[in-house]
């Protein structure tokens, strides 16, 4: 059976986990599904947008805890190998050049709740549930903890990865973490629409470029993040996108992206 499930529809890239008898736990195998299915659909020019989501209601418990089993035999080296495959599955959404949206139907946990929160934008059903559980069982949320500073900071961030704590998608919304809570029966339908939307009314290069803006900006000083700034406007003002883009305006033409 496969673990990853992938669909192109209506420009829009859907990622399907589907090891629902582990409640979509990270194996080393699904890992690397993702991952391939992932750097497939971004170096896809027909898909703008990229739906990550579960055939069935967990949409992940995080780290396969009988493979941790197997992990306190291995050396440093090969732990640290290990390691450095998750870091890189989470890295390709994070830098990612396309818009990245988590379709979050059930149970998102510890790292699997890092999967879902580092998506540029997290849809939830009110029965979703968020945590990082780690320390509930003696693990660290170390890789998850990079991307959730991109989210929430502060005591918010603390709390959560200090106490395990799960909380529910209101919650989660509340924080920061989710973007949109939709009923169980219309979050399909709702994400699509969303992701076809993103496709039609947004520019892919200015995505590109905002993505990596907003992973550049923090910890830059004020003086260092506006001389970036004013040097990524001087290079996207000659850019194939933006020059459509304003033609396409001052003609009154719809633009279409």
């Amino acid at each position: 059976m496969e673990l990853v499930i992938t669909e192109i529809k209506n420009r829009v890239g859907y990622v399907v986990l589907n090891r629902p008898e582990k409640r979509n736990a990270l194996s080393p195998q699904l890992v690397g599904e993702l991952t391939a299915a992932i750097q497939n659909l971004l170096h896809d020019d027909a898909v703008k947008v990229i739906v990550l989501k579960s055939a069935d209601k967990p949409f992940c418990a995080g780290a396969d805890l009988e493979y941790l089993q197997e992990l306190r035999h291995f050396s440093r080296e090969e732990n640290l190998a290990d390691s450095r495959r998750l870091r890189d599955l989470f890295d390709l959404i994070h830098r990612g050049n396309k818009v990245f949206i988590s379709q979050v139907e059930g149970p998102a946990l510890a790292g699997g709740c890092g999967l879902a929160t580092l998506c540029d934008f997290c849809y939830a059903t009110p029965e979703a549930t968020f945590g990082y559980t780690e320390s509930k069982i003696g693990f660290v949320p170390a890789l998850v903890a990079v991307y959730l500073q991109y989210r929430i900071a502060g005591h918010h961030m603390r709390e959560l990865l200090l106490t395990g704590k799960v909380i529910a998608a209101e919650e989660a919304h509340a924080l920061g973490l989710v973007n949109k809570v939709v009923s169980d029966d219309h979050i399909a339908q709702e994400v699509s629409a969303f992701a076809e939307q993103l496709c039609d009314t947004v520019s892919g290069g200015s995505v590109s470029y905002i993505k990596q803006l907003l992973r550049k900006l923090p910890g830059m000083h004020m003086d260092e993040a506006l001389e970036y700034a004013a040097s990524l406007n001087a290079e996207v003002r000659s850019s194939a996108d933006c020059v459509k883009g304003i033609d396409s305006f001052l003609n009154k033409e719809k633009i279409k992206w």
